[in-house]
């Protein structure tokens, strides 16, 4: 009597530890509308759909990844802090081209301001074109040479 009740008990658990199978269908309608569905329609044509069963990636493995990507990230963090470091303590030489960097940016600021107080000044065609020339050269070397450096 026991044994019977151990078999009912494991084909039980068998059935409900199968994976639920329903097939998906894909089809048409006059309209050109597609259409899904889980019950194959008896009157149109269908087309089934096959559904890749999902990735699981065992919790042992996770963790060992997320370490291996903690480190990398550390690794990153100390380089970046000491090239920060580095950069912060510029020599005599490195502080006078970067003040000589800013004299000529200020300096294209400054020719920018008077090209375009000339050119709301109004000017003809010629002198016009010719300062709108220089002020297209002008913001190209600054944009160059201050704001994408």
């Amino acid at each position: 009597m026991l044994v019977p009740g151990i078999m009912a008990l494991a084909i039980l658990m068998l059935v409900f530890s199968l994976p639920a199978v329903a097939g998906i269908y894909t089809w048409t309608d006059a309209e050109g509308v597609v259409h899904f569905t889980d019950n194959p329609p008896s009157d149109k044509s269908h087309r089934p759909i096959d559904v890749a069963a999902p990735v699981t990636v065992p919790m042992v493995v996770n963790l060992q990844q997320h370490k291996r990507v903690s480190g990398i990230h550390r690794q990153v963090q100390g380089m970046l802090s000491s090239d920060r470091k580095r950069d912060s303590e510029p020599g005599k030489a490195k502080a006078k081209a970067v003040a000589r960097q800013e004299d000529a940016c200020a300096g294209y600021r400054r020719k920018l301001k008077q090209i375009q107080s000339q050119l709301r000044a109004g000017y003809g065609n010629s002198k016009g074109n010719r300062l709108r020339d220089k002020r297209r050269n002008i913001s190209q070397a600054l944009s160059r040479e201050c704001i994408l450096r």
